[in-house]
Order: structure tokens, then C-alpha cells, then sequence
């Protein structure tokens, strides 16, 4: 009885391996919204677990799996292997938990007030500057969008409280802050890319 229970334990999770890297092997080839789409509902939730298994709060689980399948979606294309996706998925994922800890253990940083005059010119000219790019950068999503990412990161209300309010799947919340993560990524790379000279 028992060798049959292992055996079929082993069963399934060939069958899931595979499914795993069909999944994995077509959104690799035609990197398209579909493909990713279910890529992301499989392996977002296994990020989150691996995530969590490390310590972190559900919340903190949940936006890294969002940045590692947003590193992902953008670096693919740099994977030679296709079999080693998951490897590299979840070395991705490593590399996501140390930053987190490192940024999070790292002391609060000092910063010359003449390089941040120079490199942030418009934030000595109004103090709004930050709140002005903030209402920009939300008119690049559309309206359910907005709403999602303001009652994620200006309320900051949890994933399963958003779902929710907003009577959908937490699933469906989750790929809405993917997605809108994605949108505004472009816009908001120069603007980390001061921040880091500056510090």
C-alpha cells in the first residue's frame, strides 16, 4: 500500500514537471501575454511559498514573486538552456531574498546634500514634485489598475483584502500589480538609476 502511494506521488509530480516546462519551453519560444500568463499562475503561487518558507510575511513574499517573475518577463531572453528555466527561476528568486535582506540589514545611508541638489534639481524647486510624478505615472494605467496599485502601495492593504474588496480571485490581483509593475517600469528606471548615483 505504501509503495503504491509513493509511487503515485511520484506519478503526479512527473506529470506537473512537465507540465512545468511545456509551460516554461513555449513562453520561453513566443514570449506573448498568454504564454506568460500561465507561467505566472503557476510558478507566482511556488515563488510565494519559497518565499515564505524564508521567513518573509505574506505581503513581502508576494511583491518579490511579483519582482522575480517581472525579472523573468524581462530577462528570458538571456537563457541559453531552456531545461535549466526552473533552476534559474528559483536562482532569480535567491538573488531577490539576499537584496531584500541586505537592504533591509543595511544601515540608513548618508547622502552629500550637494550631489542630491545636482542629481534631483526639481525636487528644491517644489515640494510636490514627487506627488505630481506619482499622479502621472498612474495615468499610464487604466482604471481597475489604479485602483489596484493605490490600495497596494498608498493604502497598503494586503493581496487577499484587495481580492476582497474588489469581489475578484487574489490571482487576478496579483497579475494586476504585475502588470501595471510592468507598464511603469520603463518610466521609472531613470529615476532609480539617479537615486543609486546619489546614494
Amino acid at each position: 500500500m505504501g509503495v503504491e502511494i509513493r509511487g503515485d506521488a511520484e506519478k503526479e509530480r512527473t506529470v506537473k514537471n512537465l507540465h512545468e516546462g511545456h509551460l516554461a519551453e513555449r513562453f520561453l519560444e513566443r514570449a506573448d501575454e498568454e504564454s506568460f500568463n500561465n507561467l505566472f499562475r503557476v510558478f507566482s503561487p511556488q515563488l510565494v511559498s519559497f518565499f515564505r518558507r524564508r521567513g518573509h510575511e505574506t505581503g513581502v513574499a508576494e511583491d518579490l514573486a511579483q519582482d522575480v517573475m517581472l525579472t523573468v518577463y524581462r530577462k528570458a531572453g538571456q537563457l541559453r538552456d531552456h531545461k535549466l528555466f526552473r533552476a534559474w527561476l528559483f536562482k532569480v528568486a535567491r538573488n531577490a531574498a539576499c537584496r531584500y535582506f541586505t537592504e533591509r540589514s543595511r544601515q540608513v545611508p548618508t547622502v552629500d546634500l550637494t550631489d542630491l541638489i545636482e542629481v534631483l534639481p526639481a525636487a528644491t524647486h517644489s515640494p510636490l514634485a514627487p506627488a505630481s510624478e506619482f499622479k502621472d505615472w498612474m495615468k499610464l494605467l487604466d482604471d481597475q489598475e489604479r485602483e489596484t496599485m493605490t490600495l497596494r502601495f498608498v493604502e497598503e492593504w494586503e493581496y487577499h483584502e484587495i481580492a476582497a474588496a474588489q469581489a475578484i480571485p487574489i490571482g487576478t490581483v496579483q497579475w494586476r500589480v504585475f502588470n501595471s509593475k510592468k507598464k511603469l517600469a520603463p518610466h521609472l528606471s531613470p529615476r532609480s538609476e539617479m537615486c543609486r548615483k546619489a546614494a
